[in-house]
Protein backbone atom coordinates (compact mmCIF):
# COMPACT_ATOMS: atom_id res chain seq x y z
CA UNK A 1 0.00 0.00 0.00
CA UNK A 2 1.30 3.72 -0.30
CA UNK A 3 2.89 5.60 2.22
CA UNK A 4 4.19 8.98 1.20
CA UNK A 5 5.39 9.58 4.69
CA UNK A 6 7.71 6.75 3.97
CA UNK A 7 8.18 7.44 0.43
CA UNK A 8 9.25 11.11 1.09
CA UNK A 9 13.05 12.42 2.07
CA UNK A 10 13.82 13.03 5.52
CA UNK A 11 14.52 16.19 4.81
CA UNK A 12 12.30 16.91 2.67
CA UNK A 13 9.51 16.48 5.53
CA UNK A 14 11.68 18.30 7.72
CA UNK A 15 12.39 21.22 5.64
CA UNK A 16 10.64 24.46 6.66
CA UNK A 17 10.27 26.48 2.98
CA UNK A 18 11.46 30.02 2.70
CA UNK A 19 8.78 32.29 3.49
CA UNK A 20 8.67 35.61 1.04
CA UNK A 21 7.42 38.73 1.60
CA UNK A 22 4.31 37.34 -0.74
CA UNK A 23 3.74 34.30 1.35
CA UNK A 24 3.83 36.91 4.83
CA UNK A 25 1.25 39.12 2.84
CA UNK A 26 -1.39 38.32 0.18
CA UNK A 27 -4.51 40.90 -0.70
CA UNK A 28 -3.53 44.78 -2.23
CA UNK A 29 -2.35 47.32 -0.76
CA UNK A 30 -1.61 51.25 -1.63
CA UNK A 31 2.31 51.12 -0.26
CA UNK A 32 4.56 48.01 -0.67
CA UNK A 33 7.37 48.15 1.16
CA UNK A 34 8.00 44.90 2.11
CA UNK A 35 10.05 42.59 -0.42
CA UNK A 36 12.78 45.65 -1.50
CA UNK A 37 11.59 45.45 -5.22
CA UNK A 38 12.51 48.77 -6.99
CA UNK A 39 9.98 51.14 -5.66
CA UNK A 40 10.60 53.41 -8.77
CA UNK A 41 9.47 50.81 -11.49
CA UNK A 42 11.03 49.59 -14.37
CA UNK A 43 12.54 51.42 -17.70
CA UNK A 44 10.34 49.42 -19.99
CA UNK A 45 7.36 47.95 -18.07
CA UNK A 46 6.37 49.61 -14.38
CA UNK A 47 3.98 47.23 -12.84
CA UNK A 48 6.86 44.07 -13.75
CA UNK A 49 8.88 46.20 -10.51
CA UNK A 50 7.00 43.53 -8.13
CA UNK A 51 7.88 39.99 -7.80
CA UNK A 52 4.73 37.43 -9.02
CA UNK A 53 2.41 35.50 -6.77
CA UNK A 54 4.18 32.81 -5.45
CA UNK A 55 1.58 30.25 -5.98
CA UNK A 56 0.30 31.21 -9.44
CA UNK A 57 -3.76 31.73 -7.69
CA UNK A 58 -5.14 33.11 -10.95
CA UNK A 59 -3.70 30.35 -12.75
CA UNK A 60 -4.85 27.52 -10.87
CA UNK A 61 -7.73 29.24 -10.40
CA UNK A 62 -8.52 29.22 -14.38
CA UNK A 63 -7.22 26.10 -14.61
CA UNK A 64 -9.30 24.27 -11.92
CA UNK A 65 -12.32 25.08 -14.33
CA UNK A 66 -10.82 23.50 -17.45
CA UNK A 67 -9.26 20.23 -15.94
CA UNK A 68 -12.05 19.91 -13.55
CA UNK A 69 -9.96 19.22 -10.37
CA UNK A 70 -9.66 21.97 -7.38
CA UNK A 71 -6.03 24.13 -7.39
CA UNK A 72 -4.98 22.52 -4.50
CA UNK A 73 -4.41 19.49 -6.76
CA UNK A 74 -2.33 21.35 -9.10
CA UNK A 75 1.45 22.05 -9.14
CA UNK A 76 2.96 25.23 -11.63
CA UNK A 77 6.42 24.63 -12.81
CA UNK A 78 9.09 26.50 -15.10
CA UNK A 79 8.39 24.03 -17.76
CA UNK A 80 7.91 20.36 -17.01
CA UNK A 81 11.11 19.62 -16.16
CA UNK A 82 10.74 21.33 -13.50
CA UNK A 83 8.52 19.30 -11.82
CA UNK A 84 10.46 16.16 -13.27
CA UNK A 85 13.61 17.38 -11.04
CA UNK A 86 11.25 18.27 -7.78
CA UNK A 87 9.95 14.53 -7.73
CA UNK A 88 13.39 13.43 -7.54
CA UNK A 89 14.26 16.23 -5.11
CA UNK A 90 11.37 15.70 -2.77
CA UNK A 91 11.12 11.64 -3.02
CA UNK A 92 14.34 9.94 -4.31
CA UNK A 93 17.57 9.72 -2.16
CA UNK A 94 20.59 10.48 -4.12
CA UNK A 95 22.98 7.87 -3.87
CA UNK A 96 20.47 5.14 -2.35
CA UNK A 97 17.34 4.97 -4.47
CA UNK A 98 16.45 4.15 -7.89
CA UNK A 99 13.42 4.85 -10.43
CA UNK A 100 12.42 2.74 -13.40
CA UNK A 101 12.20 3.98 -17.24
CA UNK A 102 10.52 2.20 -19.80
CA UNK A 103 12.46 3.21 -23.30
CA UNK A 104 12.39 4.97 -25.73
CA UNK A 105 10.55 7.21 -24.15
CA UNK A 106 11.57 11.02 -22.60
CA UNK A 107 15.00 11.79 -22.13
CA UNK A 108 14.20 14.29 -19.05
CA UNK A 109 13.70 11.62 -17.15
CA UNK A 110 17.37 9.87 -17.53
CA UNK A 111 19.18 13.46 -17.26
CA UNK A 112 17.72 14.39 -14.25
CA UNK A 113 18.48 10.94 -12.14
CA UNK A 114 21.35 11.46 -13.08
CA UNK A 115 22.00 15.24 -12.09
CA UNK A 116 20.25 13.79 -8.46
CA UNK A 117 22.58 10.73 -8.33
CA UNK A 118 19.62 8.41 -8.75
CA UNK A 119 20.05 5.00 -10.35
CA UNK A 120 18.23 4.08 -13.31
CA UNK A 121 16.77 0.96 -13.58
CA UNK A 122 15.82 0.56 -17.56
CA UNK A 123 12.24 -1.74 -18.40
CA UNK A 124 12.55 -1.23 -22.38
CA UNK A 125 9.20 -1.69 -24.62
CA UNK A 126 7.86 -4.25 -26.13
CA UNK A 127 8.40 -4.22 -30.16
CA UNK A 128 4.69 -3.06 -30.13
CA UNK A 129 6.01 -0.06 -28.04
CA UNK A 130 3.50 -1.44 -25.08
CA UNK A 131 4.48 -1.96 -21.56
CA UNK A 132 6.41 -4.79 -20.61
CA UNK A 133 4.62 -5.42 -17.31
CA UNK A 134 6.75 -8.93 -16.40
CA UNK A 135 10.04 -6.85 -16.20
CA UNK A 136 9.04 -3.91 -14.65
CA UNK A 137 7.83 -5.97 -11.93
CA UNK A 138 11.29 -8.12 -12.08
CA UNK A 139 13.20 -4.46 -11.39
CA UNK A 140 10.91 -3.34 -8.37
CA UNK A 141 13.10 -3.65 -4.65
CA UNK A 142 12.42 -1.65 -1.48
CA UNK A 143 14.85 1.40 -2.87
CA UNK A 144 12.27 2.11 -6.13
CA UNK A 145 10.33 5.49 -5.46
CA UNK A 146 9.59 6.32 -9.34
CA UNK A 147 8.15 4.18 -12.45
CA UNK A 148 7.95 6.95 -14.79
CA UNK A 149 5.32 6.25 -17.90
CA UNK A 150 5.17 8.88 -20.89
CA UNK A 151 1.20 8.20 -23.07
CA UNK A 152 1.29 9.21 -25.30
CA UNK A 153 5.19 8.34 -25.68
CA UNK A 154 7.96 10.07 -26.86
CA UNK A 155 9.20 9.55 -29.32
CA UNK A 156 6.94 6.38 -30.46
CA UNK A 157 3.36 8.53 -30.27
CA UNK A 158 1.69 5.61 -29.42
CA UNK A 159 -0.59 5.49 -26.04
CA UNK A 160 0.34 2.75 -23.50
CA UNK A 161 -2.25 0.58 -23.01
CA UNK A 162 -4.59 1.79 -19.68
CA UNK A 163 -5.02 -1.40 -18.28
CA UNK A 164 -1.20 -2.05 -18.08
CA UNK A 165 -0.63 1.47 -16.50
CA UNK A 166 -3.94 0.47 -14.04
CA UNK A 167 -1.73 -2.55 -12.98
CA UNK A 168 1.12 -0.54 -12.09
CA UNK A 169 -0.57 2.21 -10.12
CA UNK A 170 -2.35 -1.06 -8.32
CA UNK A 171 0.69 -2.76 -7.64
CA UNK A 172 3.48 -0.38 -6.98
CA UNK A 173 4.06 1.55 -3.66
CA UNK A 174 5.97 4.04 -5.04
CA UNK A 175 5.26 6.79 -7.47
CA UNK A 176 3.80 6.27 -10.59
CA UNK A 177 4.32 9.62 -12.62
CA UNK A 178 2.27 9.70 -15.97
CA UNK A 179 3.46 12.22 -18.80
CA UNK A 180 0.95 13.48 -20.94
CA UNK A 181 2.54 16.32 -22.80
CA UNK A 182 0.53 15.02 -25.87
CA UNK A 183 -3.07 13.75 -24.64
CA UNK A 184 -4.87 16.58 -25.79
CA UNK A 185 -3.95 14.90 -29.12
CA UNK A 186 -4.98 11.58 -28.53
CA UNK A 187 -8.38 9.79 -28.18
CA UNK A 188 -7.34 8.25 -24.50
CA UNK A 189 -8.85 10.40 -21.75
CA UNK A 190 -6.52 12.01 -19.40
CA UNK A 191 -5.56 9.87 -15.84
CA UNK A 192 -6.30 13.77 -14.14
CA UNK A 193 -9.29 12.13 -13.16
CA UNK A 194 -8.24 8.75 -11.64
CA UNK A 195 -6.63 11.07 -8.66
CA UNK A 196 -9.30 10.49 -5.87
CA UNK A 197 -8.46 6.22 -6.81
CA UNK A 198 -4.84 6.50 -6.68
CA UNK A 199 -2.70 8.27 -4.21
CA UNK A 200 0.61 7.44 -5.64
CA UNK A 201 -0.39 8.78 -8.83
CA UNK A 202 1.22 12.21 -10.11
CA UNK A 203 -0.15 13.85 -13.78
CA UNK A 204 2.44 15.71 -15.92
CA UNK A 205 0.94 18.56 -18.49
CA UNK A 206 2.78 21.14 -20.42
CA UNK A 207 1.31 24.61 -22.10
CA UNK A 208 4.09 23.64 -24.98
CA UNK A 209 2.20 21.22 -26.64
CA UNK A 210 -1.46 21.81 -27.65
CA UNK A 211 -1.56 25.64 -26.10
CA UNK A 212 1.47 26.62 -28.41
CA UNK A 213 3.67 28.14 -26.06
CA UNK A 214 6.93 26.07 -25.66
CA UNK A 215 8.77 29.56 -25.07
CA UNK A 216 6.77 30.12 -22.15
CA UNK A 217 7.88 27.26 -20.46
CA UNK A 218 4.77 26.54 -17.82
CA UNK A 219 4.58 22.86 -16.99
CA UNK A 220 1.83 21.27 -15.13
CA UNK A 221 1.61 18.62 -12.37
CA UNK A 222 -1.51 17.32 -10.96
CA UNK A 223 -1.95 15.08 -7.64
CA UNK A 224 -3.05 14.32 -4.20
CA UNK A 225 -3.46 17.66 -1.97
CA UNK A 226 -0.32 16.40 0.02
CA UNK A 227 2.31 15.37 -2.94
CA UNK A 228 1.76 19.09 -4.23
CA UNK A 229 2.29 20.80 -1.24
CA UNK A 230 5.65 18.90 -0.71
CA UNK A 231 6.25 20.82 -4.23
CA UNK A 232 4.99 23.95 -3.14
CA UNK A 233 7.15 23.94 -0.15
CA UNK A 234 10.47 22.82 -2.44
CA UNK A 235 10.11 24.94 -5.13
CA UNK A 236 12.10 28.33 -5.60
CA UNK A 237 9.93 31.09 -4.27
CA UNK A 238 8.95 33.10 -7.14
CA UNK A 239 9.10 30.11 -10.07
CA UNK A 240 6.84 31.13 -12.52
CA UNK A 241 7.60 34.83 -13.62
CA UNK A 242 4.90 37.24 -13.70
CA UNK A 243 4.59 37.58 -17.89
CA UNK A 244 4.05 34.11 -17.81
CA UNK A 245 1.35 34.04 -15.38
CA UNK A 246 -0.61 36.73 -17.29
CA UNK A 247 0.15 35.04 -20.89
CA UNK A 248 -1.35 31.86 -19.69
CA UNK A 249 -4.31 33.51 -18.58
CA UNK A 250 -5.02 34.88 -21.42
CA UNK A 251 -4.33 31.59 -23.18
CA UNK A 252 -6.75 29.46 -20.94
CA UNK A 253 -9.86 32.08 -22.10
CA UNK A 254 -9.26 30.59 -25.39
CA UNK A 255 -10.25 26.87 -24.55
CA UNK A 256 -12.46 26.63 -28.09
CA UNK A 257 -9.43 28.03 -30.45
CA UNK A 258 -7.54 25.72 -28.98
CA UNK A 259 -9.53 23.10 -29.28
CA UNK A 260 -9.80 24.09 -33.29
CA UNK A 261 -6.26 23.76 -33.49
CA UNK A 262 -5.74 20.43 -32.40
CA UNK A 263 -8.55 19.00 -34.36
CA UNK A 264 -6.56 20.32 -37.39
CA UNK A 265 -3.21 19.16 -36.11
CA UNK A 266 -4.81 15.76 -35.95
CA UNK A 267 -6.51 16.08 -39.36
CA UNK A 268 -2.79 17.08 -40.87
CA UNK A 269 -1.30 13.96 -38.59
CA UNK A 270 -3.49 11.17 -40.71
CA UNK A 271 -3.00 13.19 -44.25
CA UNK A 272 0.56 13.09 -43.25
CA UNK A 273 0.76 9.71 -42.63
CA UNK A 274 -1.01 8.64 -45.56
CA UNK A 275 1.06 10.24 -47.94
CA UNK A 276 4.11 9.69 -46.36
CA UNK A 277 2.89 5.47 -46.30
CA UNK A 278 2.90 5.52 -50.16
CA UNK A 279 6.68 7.07 -50.29
CA UNK A 280 8.67 4.30 -51.94
CA UNK A 281 11.79 4.71 -49.66
CA UNK A 282 9.24 4.61 -46.00
CA UNK A 283 9.00 1.61 -44.58
CA UNK A 284 6.48 2.44 -42.23
CA UNK A 285 4.40 5.11 -40.23
CA UNK A 286 3.96 4.11 -36.98
CA UNK A 287 0.42 5.25 -35.46
CA UNK A 288 0.47 8.39 -33.48
CA UNK A 289 -1.16 9.70 -30.93
CA UNK A 290 0.77 12.78 -30.50
CA UNK A 291 1.62 15.75 -32.90
CA UNK A 292 4.19 13.74 -34.51
CA UNK A 293 5.00 10.24 -36.44
CA UNK A 294 7.70 8.33 -35.93
CA UNK A 295 8.52 7.00 -39.54
CA UNK A 296 11.07 4.22 -40.70
CA UNK A 297 12.81 4.40 -43.65
CA UNK A 298 15.18 3.38 -45.70
CA UNK A 299 18.59 5.31 -44.92
CA UNK A 300 17.11 7.56 -42.14
CA UNK A 301 20.86 9.08 -41.62
CA UNK A 302 21.15 9.95 -44.99
CA UNK A 303 17.48 11.10 -45.77
CA UNK A 304 18.15 13.36 -42.61
CA UNK A 305 21.00 14.84 -43.88
CA UNK A 306 19.74 15.56 -47.13
CA UNK A 307 16.56 17.18 -45.80
CA UNK A 308 19.31 19.36 -43.73
CA UNK A 309 20.16 20.73 -47.19
CA UNK A 310 16.50 21.50 -48.54
CA UNK A 311 16.42 23.67 -44.85
CA UNK A 312 14.26 21.56 -43.29
CA UNK A 313 14.83 19.89 -39.61
CA UNK A 314 13.55 16.66 -38.40
CA UNK A 315 14.71 14.47 -35.54
CA UNK A 316 16.53 11.39 -36.33
CA UNK A 317 15.84 8.65 -33.46
CA UNK A 318 17.85 5.94 -35.40
CA UNK A 319 20.43 5.45 -32.82
CA UNK A 320 17.38 4.78 -30.09
CA UNK A 321 16.73 1.56 -29.41
CA UNK A 322 13.70 0.24 -30.73
CA UNK A 323 13.53 3.26 -33.42
CA UNK A 324 16.48 2.15 -35.55
CA UNK A 325 16.42 3.74 -39.15
CA UNK A 326 13.30 6.31 -37.92
CA UNK A 327 12.60 10.01 -38.07
CA UNK A 328 10.53 11.77 -35.51
CA UNK A 329 8.43 14.15 -37.83
CA UNK A 330 6.58 17.05 -36.03
CA UNK A 331 2.88 17.90 -37.93
CA UNK A 332 3.98 21.39 -39.84
CA UNK A 333 1.58 23.76 -41.79
CA UNK A 334 -0.15 22.44 -44.53
CA UNK A 335 2.66 24.13 -46.18
CA UNK A 336 5.21 22.80 -44.47
CA UNK A 337 4.15 19.39 -44.65
CA UNK A 338 4.18 19.63 -48.68
CA UNK A 339 7.33 21.05 -48.50
CA UNK A 340 8.42 17.85 -46.52
CA UNK A 341 7.05 15.42 -48.57
CA UNK A 342 8.23 16.90 -51.60
CA UNK A 343 11.58 17.30 -50.71
CA UNK A 344 11.55 13.10 -49.07
CA UNK A 345 10.36 12.54 -52.86
CA UNK A 346 13.00 14.36 -54.27
CA UNK A 347 15.58 12.16 -52.56
CA UNK A 348 13.51 8.98 -54.26
CA UNK A 349 13.89 10.40 -57.04
CA UNK A 350 17.45 11.15 -56.98
CA UNK A 351 18.52 7.31 -55.37
CA UNK A 352 15.98 5.12 -56.99
CA UNK A 353 18.36 3.52 -59.22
Amino acid sequence: MFDLEKVTRENIKNLVSYSSARDEFSGSADVYLDANENSLGSPLLKWYNRYPDPHQHAVKTALSAIKGITSEHIFLGNGSDECIDLLYRCFCNPGKDNVIICPPTYGMYQVSANINDISIKTAPLLEDFQLNLAHIETLIDENTKIIWLCSPNNPTGNSLNRADIEIVLNNFDGLVVIDEAYINFAKQKTFIQELGEYKNLVVLQTFSKAWGLAALRLGMAFASKEIISILNKTKPPYNINQATQELALKALEEVGQVNDMITEIVDMRIALADVLQQVPTVEKVFPSDANFLLVKIKDAHKVYEFLLTKGIVVRDRSNVKLCEDCLRITIGTEKENTILVDSILDWVEQHEN
